[in-house]
């Protein structure tokens, strides 16, 4: 007989959500803290002594732990493949402009900016078997960007090698899902959050989506924030310019077969601009993406790929 399992805690400055379908328990909370710990252990730059804040102090490289090694193999790969939109060394400048792990009320200036500038880029990263090196000592790395949806697909990894092939894992709004849910074999549903009509009031539910086995993640312009003489500044920062994206694009809702792929690409899609966003999307046939946007005349309007209809199953009223 399967039955419904559930776990929920809180991790990485959010919450996380497990349920899976089994004929017994198989998992338990301290088996899945004890994974959130390892992953900030090695790619938390909230944690003193985490793998990544000691690379990040470091003058030349590290010795990179199994985690750090596959998100930075895939920073980098995204990296290419984005034109340098996503880009894990734009640490400093997410310092500077005070989403960090301290604060700051201050505001960089273009001087500012521009010196900062010359510490970022990927291309001044290499790996070398396991050690991360850094061509000039200033570099820093920050994978916030993508380590939600790693740990996601790890969390889902475990419970997969424990024998559950149903399941639901999100943290922090970032979702995998595998199977049907029981006992009624239905398909798993998934609200997308999409800024209200505002762009920037309490987010709504707009669609309601079933992606089968795969994983969605969501990036939004008004999820986090600061105000500098009345203008909202995304904590997404553009690591071409140095300063915050202040593209068309509200939100972008990624569907890729593993968390990993979502949430690596979904910032990136949303600093292109949406042709941008479809030029990257159309290289990439094993992802689809939705999209909230602000048109010229002020208005808001949504657009998605061409294969992303085929999860849609339900509308919310508009």
């Amino acid at each position: 007989m399967q039955e419904t399992y559930r776990i929920a805690g809180q991790a990485q400055g959010t919450t996380y959500a497990i349920t899976w379908y089994a004929d017994r328990e198989l998992v338990n909370k301290t088996q899945i803290d004890s994974i959130f710990k390892s992953l900030d252990a090695s790619l938390s730059i909230y944690q003193s002594g985490s793998l990544i804040n000691r690379f990040n102090a470091s003058q030349k490289s590290i010795e990179m732990d199994g985690h750090l090694a596959r998100v930075v193999e895939k920073s980098m790969e995204i990296f290419c493949q984005t034109g340098g939109l996503s880009d894990i060394t734009v640490y400093p400048l997410v310092r500077a402009w005070g989403f960090g792990a301290k604060p700051t009320d201050t505001m960089p200036d273009s001087a500012t900016v521009r010196e900062i500038l010359a510490c970022v880029g990927s291309d001044k990263l290499q790996v070398r078997d396991r050690r991360l090196l850094k061509t000039i000592p200033c570099v820093q790395i920050d994978v916030n960007g993508i380590a939600q949806g790693y740990s996601v697909d790890v969390v889902a990894g475990f419970l997969e090698a424990r024998g559950i092939s149903n399941y639901m894992v999100e943290v922090g709004g970032e979702i995998r899902t595998k199977g049907l849910k029981l006992p009624d074999n239905e398909p798993m549903k998934i609200g997308i959050e999409t800024p209200s009509v505002t762009g920037f009031d309490a987010p709504v539910i707009r669609e309601v989506i079933s992606i089968g086995d795969g994983a969605v993640t969501t990036s939004g312009s008004y999820r986090k924030f600061r105000e500098s003489g009345g203008i909202r500044l995304s904590h997404i920062i553009d690591p071409k310019t140095g300063f915050p994206v202040q593209r068309e694009i509200i939100s972008a809702t990624v569907v890729a077969p593993d968390a990993i792929t979502a949430d690596g690409f979904d910032n990136a899609l949303l600093a292109a601009g949406i042709n941008g966003a479809f030029e990257i999307l159309n290289r990439r046939p094993d992802m689809q993406a939705y999209f909230i946007y602000r048109q010229p005349d002020g208005t808001v309007a949504d657009t998605a790929s061409a294969g992303f209809g085929r999860y849609v199953v339900a509308k919310a009223d508009r």
